[in-house]
């Protein structure tokens, strides 16, 4: 039959009852729109959450643990090899934090290609002395450009100058939690304690807020020879370097290998955050699901309206296959119904979900955990929008194939002797 009567027909049938083509449309359109919009508002939650500590975290984390010794003195000794040896309270080897050699390494780290940067870091255990309280913290004494470089330092600093931190001496950025505690304002002198007993002055030159309000309580940061001279130590004195690579697929394979290659402990992204990955895929299954049952809901109205106007449009089916049209043909009439809808919807569905992801994306999202976020996060993944269109397309062709199968097998006979 030709193509374009059978078109013709089909906008005749549609257009006979716009009313109940409208609703379905409509129905199409809202489940893509919210499809599109929820999608895209769980894919940015997901991604600002992970980056709220994934930023920060190095792919590879080197350094030098800290534990008993495996072989144990008494396990030496002959007179006792064919015994079992109990031996209660092991203290640690006497080793020191430090990674040895950490010069080499961190060379070495460098010339690899697959690596993209290297941080170092010293960590030192202080405690900030306020009158006569001491609150327990953490400076962490960082190359500050490299640390901006690979990690966004700056991003997290809500007050002051994070390069302050090289050009100024002795000076330190607070967490925001311990500033608050401490009452410490920009350009105030507080005094900081080692684990030593040595105390030292040093220049409040801004607040670093990372989101997690326990992190901020204890953690400030230096600049790497500040905190070396802090604790008393050489300038080739590192306890942490920091490893970004160029693909983060490869870390827990490259971990393994530098933890064989430089004999020091070596953490991968994804061991240390795994809960995040977790979190992550199940806040999108969750999305998916709600959006494929809205276009499969959508898709049971379509399906829903071409039964009921194949039942009111029998007559008209009769005269049609009795003037000629096949079976083939009424079932591609129909087909070519459900899918107007499907498309018509569809088109109208991406675009409405562009433009409510682009007004949530202007709502102000103002919270002190999260400074460096202004509006609610928003994805604009074209996935998204691919995955939409070829639903709603699938969905209202199965909703349209079974009624227009019913309507290819109505007998023409039957019903104009009925009538």
């Amino acid at each position: 039959m030709n193509i374009k009567l059978l078109a013709s027909v089909s906008k005749s049938l549609l257009l006979a009852r716009w009313k109940q083509t409208l609703v379905a449309a409509v129905g199409v359109t809202f489940s893509i729109t919210m499809f599109i919009t929820l999608l895209g508002f769980m894919a940015g939650l997901n991604t600002m959450l992970d980056n709220l500590i994934l930023n920060r975290t190095p792919h590879i984390h080197l350094y030098n643990e800290i534990e008993p010794s495996k072989n144990q003195p008494i396990s030496r000794a002959t007179e006792f090899k064919d015994n079992y040896n109990f031996i209660s309270s092991i203290k640690p080897k006497n080793e020191r934090q430090e990674i040895y050699n950490s010069s080499a390494i961190y060379e070495a780290l460098l010339k690899d290609d697959r690596v993209l940067g290297v941080a170092p870091k010293v960590m030192a255990q202080v405690f900030y002395n306020v009158g006569s309280i001491d609150l327990t913290g953490v400076i962490n004494g960082i190359d500050v450009e490299a640390e901006n470089r690979l990690f966004k330092f700056s991003d997290y600093i809500t007050s002051g100058q994070f390069i302050d931190l090289k050009n100024i001496p002795n000076s330190i950025i607070l967490g925001k939690g311990a500033a608050e505690k401490m009452m410490a304002n920009i350009g105030d002198v507080i005094q900081v304690t080692t684990t030593k007993g040595e105390r030292i002055p040093l220049k409040v030159v801004g607040y670093f807020q990372s989101g997690i309000q326990e992190i901020d309580k204890v953690q400030s940061y230096a600049s790497i020879v500040t905190t070396q001279k802090l604790l008393g130590e050489s300038n080739n004195y590192i306890t942490d370097l920091q490893v970004r690579l160029k693909d983060l697929a490869m870390a827990p394979m490259m971990a393994k290998e530098y933890h064989q290659l430089f004999e020091i402990e070596a953490v991968d992204i994804q061991t240390a955050n795994s809960q995040f990955e977790t979190g992550s895929s199940i806040r999108t299954l969750i999305s998916y699901a709600v959006g494929i049952t809205l276009l499969i809901v959508a898709g049971f109205g379509i399906y829903n309206i071409l039964n009921m106007m194949i039942y009111e449009k029998m007559d008209s089916i009769a005269i049609l296959k009795a003037t000629g049209f096949s079976g083939k043909d009424v079932h591609k009439i129909f087909i070519a119904i459900a899918l107007s809808i499907g498309i018509f919807g569809g088109i109208l569905g991406l675009l409405f979900g562009f433009g409510l992801s682009a007004i949530i994306d202007q709502v102000p999202f103002n919270t002190a955990s999260l400074p460096t976020v202004k509006t609610y996060p928003i994805d604009y993944n074209p996935k998204f929008y691919l995955i939409g269109g070829i639903f709603s397309i699938v969905t209202t062709y199965f909703a349209g194939y079974f009624p227009s199968k019913k309507a290819s097998k109505i007998d023409p006979v039957v019903i104009i002797r009925g009538k």
